[in-house]
């Protein structure tokens, strides 16, 4: 049906007629729901990308990406993991522990700990180090320029 509307639309304007037909998309509100939470199912999405680094793999969906690409929302999910974060962490993230725990070390040497059901929001500027023996997360990620999402 949608390819017989665009013929007839093409046709229309090839003759000169003026179309006004406007193919506009519903915008819904992103939802998380309790069984997406405690079920793990949101992991069952279409959309999930799966990421293995050596050992660890992560499971990572993004439930909601702005109409001009700066900000986004999800779920995440990750095993065992350590890194240095030596260049600015470049997003603005707010995270909101599910399950399990990270330590953060700032460069300056202080600590955190961030349980579950406890929230961090790590600046743009941020650097350290990020330590967990696994978590799973909703996130939401605010990027100037749209990197990082």
């Amino acid at each position: 049906m949608k390819q017989i509307l665009v013929i007839i639309i093409g046709t229309l304007a090839l003759a000169g007629w003026s179309t006004a037909v406007s193919a506009e998309e519903v915008v819904k509100p992103a939802k998380i729901s309790k069984e997406d939470i405690s079920g793990g199912k949101i992991f069952e999405r279409n959309e999930m990308i799966e990421t293995t680094h050596g050992t660890n793999t992560t499971l990572d969906v993004t439930t909601l990406l702005s109409s001009d690409k700066k900000f986004a929302s999800g779920m995440y999910k990750s095993g065992k993991t350590r890194f240095e974060v030596t260049e600015p962490y470049g997003v603005d993230e707010f995270m909101f522990f599910l399950e399990g725990a990270v330590t953060l070390t700032s460069s300056d040497g202080s600590v955190q700990v961030i349980n579950a059901g406890e929230g961090v929001t790590i600046p743009k500027e941020w650097t350290g180090i990020w330590d967990t023996d696994g978590y799973t997360k909703i996130w939401v990620i605010y990027s100037e320029d749209g990197s990082g999402l």
